[in-house]
């Protein structure tokens, strides 16, 4: 016998008012007597801190308790038999009732130190030897999106100043706060630098911070490296700024009580050297010496 749990979207992407709509497909080579089919809808932020992230006494509590988002159990079909061969026993489930308040609901994300999932999962029983037992128990996870109406992109200007002999300034604007269907632009002026440039990168750090105790545990994290410049290039050249977000890795910026998830974005400029050979960009631990580094805070937002 086999099982599937089959959406009516191929990407499983949905938002809170909206259905979750499909079939569950039952092979089977003999019919089975069951005692009723049914299907959940759960959903929960799970947060944990890592040893690296707080302290000796901070990090024994490891796993923290998940927030619910939503426990919803519907049936599907009633007690009864499945013929042998193949069956397809439609569904249709909200994943908010009218009355739940919107704030309790999150949009799906996978983080170092926070996660928020949703998913299905669908269960029959029958009655075999006077003992319950699980049938079937098909488990597929979905993504909740939100929508944002109210999106206005900014941008702000920065400068990067370096104490070099024979000077070093770099200038442009980059948008802090942009769709995440849409990228990170910007613009950036190399006015003048007296040490040749190696590369001009953004990149793009995750911020998650989970409320322990009295305690805001909080860690920033590398998420993605988009080269815009090899080599040193020419002076008072604009060069454009375009980079796009990784779908899977953000999220709109969450501010909850007990937990929160927030972008930054830095422009890094690195300069030849002896020193930058030996070490990874990427690598936070060794010593920045040879770049020159500017951080802004970015906001992302879901739109349409």
């Amino acid at each position: 016998m086999s099982v599937e749990l089959k959406l009516s979207r191929s990407n499983r992407i949905y938002r809170p008012s909206e259905a979750l709509e499909g079939k569950i497909i039952v092979k089977t080579q003999s019919s089975i007597s069951h005692y009723g089919i049914r299907l959940t809808v759960k959903g929960s932020v799970n947060l944990q801190v890592r040893g690296g992230s707080a302290g000796v006494v901070e990090s024994f509590y490891g796993v923290i308790k998940p927030i619910p988002i939503v426990n919803r159990t519907i049936e599907v079909k009633s007690s009864g038999k499945i013929g042998s061969g193949t069956s397809e026993i439609p569904f249709s489930v909200n994943l908010r009732q009218r009355d739940e308040n919107l704030e309790r609901f999150y949009e799906t994300f996978h983080g170092a130190n926070i996660s928020i999932q949703i998913y299905l999962v669908d269960t029959c029983i029958n009655h075999y030897q006077q003992q319950w037992s699980s049938l079937l128990k098909v488990i597929k996870k979905i993504q909740l999106i939100f929508n944002n109406n109210h999106f206005l992109q900014r941008w702000q200007s920065f400068t990067l100043p370096k104490t070099l002999k024979g000077g070093f300034r770099v200038t442009g604007k980059i948008s802090t706060q942009c769709s995440l269907s849409g990228p990170i632009s910007g613009e950036l002026t190399v006015e003048t630098s007296a040490v040749p440039i190696h590369s001009i990168d953004i990149q793009l750090f995750r911020v998650e911070s989970v409320l322990l105790g009295e305690k805001i545990v909080t860690e920033t994290s590398l998420v993605q490296t988009t080269q815009i410049a090899d080599g040193d290039v020419c002076h008072n050249l604009t060069l454009p700024i375009y980079v796009i977000l990784p779908r899977l890795l953000t999220c709109p910026t969450t501010l909850a009580g007990p937990f929160s998830v927030e972008f930054k974005v830095a422009i890094v400029i690195s300069f030849q050297s002896e020193l930058s050979k030996l070490h990874k960009k990427s690598d936070a631990k060794t010593p920045r010496l040879w770049l020159a580094m500017e951080t802004l805070l970015l906001e992302l937002v879901r739109t349409k």
